[in-house]
């Protein structure tokens, strides 16, 4: 069995929580949640969750997964330690927000193991440390967002945004490789900033994004975890007004959401990094360790551009070309604003 904890966003997110949940329940178990018990998914349905890049890759597992979902960050901690009382092989904390609780339970139940996404264990002072039984994986988000960041460049004509939910060392990651992105296609654009200070309102989202619209932004990136979808339903309803403006989603791809609104997203492939997991699991070669995700190992990428635009070929071979550059090491992207 492999248990998983959601952090506040929780389930039904679109986004950084449904990736995590589809790595295990999808891609690990076969399995979705239906009016709250599992039923099996046939392989026509697991095979539509998977991108082409990772299709010969990922086959069910036949782990049993248990999540159980966080609606404060007091839920943490209890959380993980049910888990690990029910009997859990693996024990997943989905985000950085659970850091803390990962570590202090890890500590308690060295018999156990863990999985942290999006976060290495830090000390009291902030330094990395590791535990023999907790594995975590991070992601290089700002060469995600670099790409997308083109992407926003090469559609709009004068001003694009960015929605950032707390204004926090991982959210500022996006910001930086958005930035650089679009000074790497149009310097001369104007960059809008913004933060809603949280990660579970969705209303903050749409407002703050309603507020780039109407101060001329044209294409506005959000990594906003639930407040995305205000963002997104922001560009969904500009559009229906009448104004040629578009959404970046991140982490999963939310073109289904708004098709009419979503150029791309920024998908983080926290469902692979799960996925690989109980993988190594099964096989019995999960280890400790600290694992760091970007363009170069597929951990990062932007989703099919679905949406009609002039140029597009043009437009895309631009971004495989910033693409490559990454990988090869011409182009460092950077990681925090004030490398810029």
């Amino acid at each position: 069995m492999v248990g998983l904890v959601t952090d506040v966003g929780g389930r039904g997110d679109h986004s950084f929580n449904d990736s995590a949940l589809r790595g295990l329940e999808s891609w690990s178990a076969g399995m979705a949640l239906k009016s709250g018990d599992y039923q099996p998914l046939s392989a026509t349905d697991i095979a539509a969750t998977v991108p082409e890049a990772l299709k010969d890759k990922v086959h069910p597992l036949g782990i049993k997964p248990l999540v159980v979902q966080s609606k404060a960050q007091e839920d943490y901690r209890p959380n993980l330690q049910l888990l690990v009382d029910q009997g859990a092989d693996l024990t997943v904390g989905t985000g950085f927000m659970l850091e803390n609780a990962v570590e202090a339970v890890a500590k308690a139940n060295p018999e156990a193991k863990f999985l942290l996404i999006d976060s290495p264990l830090l000390d009291a002072k902030g330094t990395p440390i590791t535990l023999p039984n907790v594995r975590t994986v991070v992601f290089r988000e700002e060469e995600g967002s670099f790409l997308v960041g083109a992407l926003a460049a090469s559609v709009a004509k004068k001003q694009v945004g960015f929605v950032g939910g707390m204004e926090i060392p991982l959210i500022k990651k996006f910001e930086a490789g958005f930035r650089a992105g679009v000074r790497a296609v149009n310097p001369q654009l104007k960059v809008l900033i913004a933060y809603t200070g949280s990660f579970d309102n969705v209303a903050a989202g749409k407002q703050v994004a309603q507020d780039l619209f109407n101060k001329g932004s044209e294409v506005v990136f959000h990594a906003a975890g639930s407040d995305g979808l205000g963002v997104i339903q922001a560009a969904k309803e500009a559009r229906a007004a009448g104004r040629n403006v578009y959404v970046i989603g991140v982490d999963s791809d939310q073109y289904p959401l708004a098709p009419e609104a979503v150029l791309s997203s920024m998908v983080k492939q926290v469902d692979f990094a799960v996925y690989q997991a109980v993988e190594l699991l099964r096989q019995g070669q999960f280890t400790q360790g600290d694992i760091a995700l970007g363009l170069k190992e597929g951990g990062v990428n932007y989703a099919p551009i679905r949406v009609e635009l002039p140029e597009k070929e043009k437009i895309v071979a631009t971004l495989e070309g910033l693409r490559a550059k990454v990988v090869a090491g011409e182009i460092k992207v950077p990681s925090n604003v004030s490398e810029h």
